[in-house]
């Protein structure tokens, strides 16, 4: 095939994708393949020939999931493999059918990649192949791949790290300096290859071969996948990947049987997006329903990287109005002006339409000295009363400022525009601007989610409203006074892509930060040296626990660290009450170190009891 001939890439848009965000890459083929009716004993590459039609209803299948890398059909599809189904001399023309099948499938939707597996030999002392010999059969077939299109080449399954050396450089020899590479193996229970590798020894090698991406795919399912990826990110500034198998496979009735739901796969799928994996997707058993839940998790904590057609008209000048200084939007941008310590009391919306026992809750603070009642806005993704009315209502019927959550979930950019101004009508002045929960942790699963843009650029929409200019650039004739708050997380396990973030969102407009529930004085100590050239007010986020299974709940579900001290003596205490107290008691604590730290906290009021909240309150000293 000349030059001239070779089809359409996409390598260097695929490399810009990557560097802009998360990307999701489809599950198994040949578990969908299996379904169909094909017995395992055929050689599942050789289909891209004998049955395509197959193939590709399982690449449109990802595609309509709303997987953004589509991997050919070709995982096995090298001369060693193909050999001992006496199919070596089609080599070429299965690589390419691959290829094919996977590009007509994707259109603009999705990168294609070509992937290579194990060639199934062994080299050194445990077999007869050679290192040059390794490395040929995996030139050919890199060389066919690249020749056919591919935008990016995945090596995955490896478990010999002899191996995986060869089929690194044979690859980047065939695909040239600009084409990414992602090198995936395959790990034990402790994380180490099959052949003894251990997970920073791999790491380490992999760091400085010529590979893109490094991460797991298949092996023992998402939790050790997730522990290993955490190791693996301490040892290298590469993006990584996660691909783990859906769980451990069961027999049944003859049949091997994956037994992670879609919903606990996307589970994992938040956990590693939280760890600063760059590319998510699924091995053995994953099917497109898990990938369209791992889209979901994907999309709500990395939304906004699609381009927004907006249209200016560029006819008429911009004409920015100068923005409300914060001290005159409200009485919490007052006191922040002023340098005054605040209080936050987090208060849900009721359920239904009676807000009677939020009433009392938001009076209670307000007795207690309190500043202002936060309201979150569909927490955990469930239907409530709307947050911009609830704060409404507080303000008037229980006399207290309220600031209003403001997620990206359930609105475009349009009815978000709608919905500011809507907000600033009502009184309500104070914003938390959030990304928000994806629809799968509430119980309407079904539901579908917007996220037009982040929390990012949702600031940026609340700043120009602020301007007095809506969503295009154009003049209102009119501006908002919007206090404009953003969120932050000090535990992230990722702390430079949340410091990233943390900055962009400065950059497009906030005014002041409130974190997530802290209980390791050390991590927020580090969030705050690097950002304190942000300068904008700090709430710090404080959670009374109310027992040891709500702390596991924030370790293992919410991924906030809670130090072991807090866990045992929280696991100590089987009374209820005595727990409650307890919980009241380590958030007492955290307050009075982090009082002189930051400009403010938050306090929850778990599970409806507002009073623990204020209880936390009393220790505050003024200032």
């Amino acid at each position: 095939m000349s030059t001239a001939t070779l089809p359409k890439t996409r390598a260097k848009e695929f490399r810009e994708a990557l560097a802009q965000g998360v990307l999701v890459a489809d599950g198994a083929m040949g578990t969908m393949l299996y379904e169909k009716g094909v017995f395992i004993n055929r050689c599942y590459d050789e289909l891209n020939l004998s049955a395509p039609h197959l193939v590709k209803e399982v690449h449109e299948a990802y595609v309509k999931a709303g997987a953004q890398i589509l991997e050919a059909n070709t995982f096995g599809a090298n001369r060693a493999r193909l050999t001992t189904f006496s199919l070596g001399d089609k080599l070429v023309a299965i690589n390419q059918a691959g290829v094919r099948l996977a590009r007509e499938a994707a259109g603009e939707a999705a990168f294609v990649a070509g992937a290579i597996g194990p060639s199934g030999l062994r080299m050194g002392a445990a077999g007869h192949t050679t290192a040059e010999e390794m490395r040929a059969i995996f030139a050919e077939q890199a060389a066919v791949l690249v020749q056919a299109g591919v935008d990016l080449i995945v090596l995955e399954t490896f478990y010999q790290i002899d191996e995986l050396r060869e089929v690194v450089f044979a690859a980047r020899e065939a695909a040239g300096p600009e084409m990414a590479i992602v090198a995936q193996v395959t790990i034990n229970d402790d994380g180490a290859m099959l052949d003894g590798t251990s997970t920073e020894d791999f790491t380490a090698l992999l760091d400085q071969w010529p590979v893109d991406v490094i991460g797991l795919n298949c092996s023992v399912g998402p939790k050790a996948t997730l522990e290993t990826i955490e190791r693996i990110m301490k040892c290298t500034a590469k993006p990584v990947s996660a691909m783990p198998n859906a769980g451990h496979p069961a027999d049944v009735e003859g049949r091997k049987i994956y037994l992670c739901s879609p919903e606990y796969m996307s589970q994992y799928a938040r956990r590693f997006l939280w760890a600063g994996v760059k590319i998510v997707g699924g091995c053995c058993g994953t099917t497109p329903e898990h990938i369209k839940l791992v889209r979901s998790e994907a999309r709500s904590l990395q939304p906004g990287q699609k381009t927004l057609a907006i249209t200016v008209d560029e006819s008429k000048p911009v004409v920015k109005l100068p923005l409300v200084p914060v001290g005159e939007k409200s009485k919490l941008g007052a006191k922040l002006a002023a340098k005054q310590f605040v209080t936050f009391v987090e208060i849900l919306p009721p359920r239904g339409v009676d807000p009677s026992r939020e009433v009392a809750g938001a009076k209670l603070c307000k007795e207690a000295g309190i500043d202002v009642i936060n309201v979150p806005d569909g927490p955990r993704a469930s239907a409530r009363l709307s947050a911009a009315i609830t704060c409404k209502i507080f303000q008037e019927q229980a006399g207290i400022e309220a600031v209003l959550h403001f997620c990206c979930r359930d609105r475009n950019i349009l009815g978000m525009q709608s919905d500011l101004l809507g907000a600033h009508a009502l009184g309500v002045r104070n914003l938390i601007c959030i990304t928000g929960d994806p629809p799968r942790m509430g119980a309407h699963q079904h539901a579908t989610a917007v996220f037009d843009v982040d929390a990012i650029g949702l600031a940026d929409i609340v700043t120009k409203l602020n301007s007095g200019l809506d969503i295009g650039g154009n003049a209102m004739g009119s501006q908002t006074a919007l206090l404009l708050g953003v969120g932050a997380n000090p535990g992230a396990l990722n702390l430079d892509e949340e410091v990233r973030r943390f900055e962009r969102k400065v950059a497009a407009g906030a005014e002041y930060v409130v974190t997530q529930p802290v209980f390791d004085i050390r991590l927020l100590e580090e969030f705050l040296k690097r950002t304190e050239h942000c300068k904008i007010p700090v709430i710090c986020g404080i959670w009374p626990l109310t027992s040891y299974r709500n702390a596991q709940f924030m370790v293992d579900e919410l991924r906030v660290p809670v130090p072991e001290p807090f866990m045992a003596r929280m696991q100590r205490l089987t009374d209820p009450e005595a727990a409650r107290q307890e919980g009241i008691a380590i958030a007492q604590e955290m307050t009075r170190e982090v009082q002189w730290m930051v400009e403010g906290i938050q306090l929850s009021a778990p599970f409806g009891r507002y009073q623990m909240a204020v209880d936390v309150a009393t220790v505050i000293e003024k200032r």
